[in-house]
């Protein structure tokens, strides 16, 4: 049984009544902060299963709403380092409360969108920029408030909630979507927001000695600037073609943009990092100090991160296409089907906590992975024209285990590494590995599910007797000019149209269904590839519970805190 956090480090003893008080408190504190982590993983989770439904309210394609999916994680991972800046700068209470302003303002016009633009400019960019003011604040404050043993219970909390946003969130969403509309869930968040400011005066911020640091403005835009180009070109490679061009708005010398965009990202990176470490080498204040990534410990956990993230999103964008386009499930359904990995995430993410206590986080991790992997290789089995439910589930709880170890772990791991005046800093470096692994996971499992799809398509069409050299160039004409992830009947409705006979008709639409499970599991078995190649990451991770004297871990001397400059 989960012990009530205690009283934050320097808090002397009192009456047992005053004891009593503070306990409360702060149990209310950790659950207003855990609440923001629900809120930012519940409509995600809602949009996954809600795809469907979103390309018949738009009228649009299954690339466009991965496309906005896409580009809320890529919003929050472009200025995430930059909202945990701000937090040093401004107050980390105050940027996490203005940050909920933010995101609830992004939900009520989500909630009221006319069109996918404005879609896009509700919930992609102004929730994402309320986001990215509120986790790491949120991160900090919450390593602020706890020590030692009460951290990782507090982390283990902070995991649980986020895992019961990703377990309410396809349940619910599904049955408002299916039911109802998925627009009143944003308009639910906007109720919920208010809710936590009026309990704001639970959230306690330390006094701060010094000055405030400054905004580091160029930095601010090369960082940005780096992290939207490289996930820009990874998410348009589906439509653009990676090397060859498929259907770009331009072409570089005869090829596809899409390695030429991500490598423009990786240079403006390159240069921010310069820019960076001039900025600190003149004792200015640099928007991130470069030297908390030489740390090994930090490093492998925000590595890992990157890697949980990618999975956990890149997974939930294909699942449920196979269950909603393939099996042709309503978003309730399709919600009912990943209950099991959300439960299972939930509870282990709660009572994993103790785990790494007695094992460490490195073993609780590398037991992660396989665990993953295994949930991926039973998946893979699964992934059938028709559904066989108790195998499904079976596979959707292991993996829903293997998050769950993920999700106990990795922010107590991240933020021991830190001292205290770097918690918002530390704090900004954790949520942007976890988002720039969201949009990675969206954008690279969906391009791989996308140009397997089309790969197998081909195939199938060139190997399928049945159909006529005249039925193969028109098939081969409608790939030129790009393929997408939609039920069989529009693939026969669209064969009908272009006039084939009813015998070619059959034939394509069968090739189509057998090159949608062959895209699903490339896309799948992919995302099991990344789970094994992730172990490579974990060796720097702690081999013993990180925090438990309250100081920094290996390669985080305790020494004096860095002078404010």
């Amino acid at each position: 049984m989960l012990r009530p956090p205690g009283r934050p480090a320097g808090t002397t003893g009192g009456p047992d009544r005053l004891g009593e008080v503070e306990t409360v408190t702060h149990w209310r504190a950790l659950i207003v902060l855990g609440t923001a982590q629900f809120l930012m993983v519940l409509d995600t989770s809602v949009m996954n299963v809600s795809i469907s439904r979103l390309v018949d309210d738009f009228d649009t394609e299954v690339t466009a709403i991965q496309a906005v999916i896409t580009l809320y994680a890529l919003v929050m991972a472009a200025f995430m380092i930059i909202g945990g800046r701000l937090g040093d700068i401004l107050g980390r209470r105050r940027v996490f409360l203005g940050g909920l302003v933010v995101y609830a303002t992004g939900s009520a016009l989500t909630s009221v969108a006319p069109t996918l633009w404005v879609l896009v400019l509700g919930w992609s960019v102004i929730e994402g920029l309320g986001a990215a003011l509120v986790l790491p604040a949120m991160a900090a404050l919450v390593a602020e408030s706890y020590r030692g043993r009460d951290r990782a219970v507090a982390y283990g909390v902070i995991g649980g909630l986020a895992g019961a946003g990703i377990a309410v969130g396809p349940l619910l969403g599904g049955w408002v979507t299916t039911y109802l509309t998925w627009r009143l869930v944003f308009a639910g968040e906007v109720v919920v927001v208010l809710a936590v400011l009026l309990l704001r005066r639970a959230i306690t911020e330390a006094p701060r000695s010094g000055r405030s640091p400054r905004l580091d403005g160029v930095g601010a835009a090369l960082s940005a600037a780096g992290l939207a180009l490289g996930v820009l070109g990874v998410l348009q490679s589906s439509t653009w073609g990676w090397v060859r061009p498929r259907n770009p708005p331009f072409t570089v010398l005869g090829f596809a943009p899409t390695l030429f965009v991500v490598g423009a990202g990786v240079a403006v990176l390159a240069v921010f990092h310069r820019w960076e470490r001039r900025r600190d080498e003149r004792g200015d204040d640099p928007l991130v100090h470069l030297s908390l990534l030489g740390r090994p410990a930090l490093r492998s956990g925000l590595m890992s991160l990157v890697s949980q993230n990618l999975i956990l999103l890149g997974l939930f964008f294909t699942i449920p296409l196979y269950l909603q386009v393939v099996q042709g499930f309503d978003a309730f359904r399709t919600g009912l089907r990943l209950l099991p990995v959300s439960v299972a995430m939930l509870v282990t993410s709660l009572g994993a906590a103790r785990l790494g206590r007695l094992a460490g986080p490195r073993r609780v991790v590398r037991l992660a992975l396989l665990t993953v992997t295994a949930a991926v290789v039973w998946l893979l089995a699964t992934i059938d024209p028709v559904i066989d439910d108790a195998q499904f589930a079976g596979a959707m709880a292991l993996l829903g285990v293997g998050m769950g170890l993920f999700a106990s772990q990795l922010g107590d791991v991240v933020q021991s590494g830190a001292r205290e005046e770097e918690r918002s800093e530390v704090g900004g470096l954790q949520y942007t590995a976890q988002n720039l692994g969201s949009a990675l996971g969206t954008a690279l499992i969906g391009s791989l599910l996308v140009g397997s799809l089309a790969h197998a398509f081909t195939t199938h069409v060139e190997d399928d007797e049945r159909l006529s050299q005249e039925a193969r160039q028109q098939v081969g004409v409608a790939l030129e000019a790009g393929v997408t992830f939609v039920p069989t009947e529009q693939v026969r409705s669209a064969a009908v149209r272009a006039g084939l006979p009813p015998d070619e008709v059959d034939a394509v639409t069968d090739s189509y269904a057998s090159a949608q499970l062959d895209g699903l599991r490339a896309a799948i078995l992919a995302a099991g590839g990344v789970a094994l190649a992730s172990l490579l990451v974990t060796p720097n991770l702690p081999g013993r519970p990180p925090g438990r004297t309250g100081r920094p871990e290996s390669g985080a001397p305790a020494g004096p805190p860095r002078p404010a400059r």
